[in-house]
């Protein structure tokens, strides 16, 4: 089998995001294990925020193809998020509510396409004891009705992230790093499983 691509989104992309250094200790795991990796900023793909005139005078913008095109190109996807008053960011939201309303064209499938039956990974952290579990919850619902994604059951919330990394972006606590492990080997394990049914 080829090598398995994993798309990494991290929900927060700000200076400093605890989130994107999970969502980079998380690719490092996946390269370890084989997989092929890459990370995807959100907020490059200068989306608005959803507005229905907007579709209608100007279309999907380009950065929801993007978005499609990323999702379409990987086996699986992991997002990895903080939560914003116990919900998930809006730059995940907002991006995906975009990518919703994408219909085909010739080259590629309708947004709803490209995510229906893809493996999909959730890994939060938070300073918070919670690690940003709540929002986490809420995106299994979202992305399972609303996009048809195959959402691996295992997940893992980091509490404390503030103070879980080393000065090169690594977990310092072995219990932390085997959860992250085995959400990543769980979902290149069900991307490998349905690669191989398609």
């Amino acid at each position: 089998m080829d090598k398995l691509s994993l798309l990494v989104i991290p929900g927060s992309v700000r200076q400093g995001s605890l989130n994107c250094t999970l969502a980079r200790a998380a690719m490092r795991i996946a390269e370890a294990q084989g997989a092929a990796t890459r990370l995807l900023d959100l907020r490059a793909l200068e989306l608005p925020l959803y507005d229905g005139d907007i579709e209608a005078k100007q279309g999907v913008p380009a950065g929801a193809v993007e978005l499609i095109e990323a999702i379409m190109q990987a086996d699986a996807v992991l997002v990895v998020t903080p939560e914003y008053n116990g919900f998930p960011t809006p730059l995940v939201i907002n991006a995906f509510d975009w990518l919703s309303r994408a219909p085909a064209a010739a080259s590629r499938p309708a947004g709803l396409q490209a995510t229906a039956n893809k493996p999909l990974g959730l890994l939060s952290a938070s300073p918070g004891a919670l690690g940003g579990l709540r929002a986490m919850n809420y995106l299994r619902q979202y992305f399972q009705m609303a996009f048809g994604m195959l959402a691996h059951p295992r997940q893992f919330a980091l509490s404390r992230a503030n103070e879980a990394f080393d000065a090169e972006g690594k977990l310092k606590d072995d219990k932390a790093r085997q959860q992250v492990e085995a959400v990543v080997q769980s979902l290149l394990q069900l991307a490998g499983a349905v690669k191989t049914k398609a």
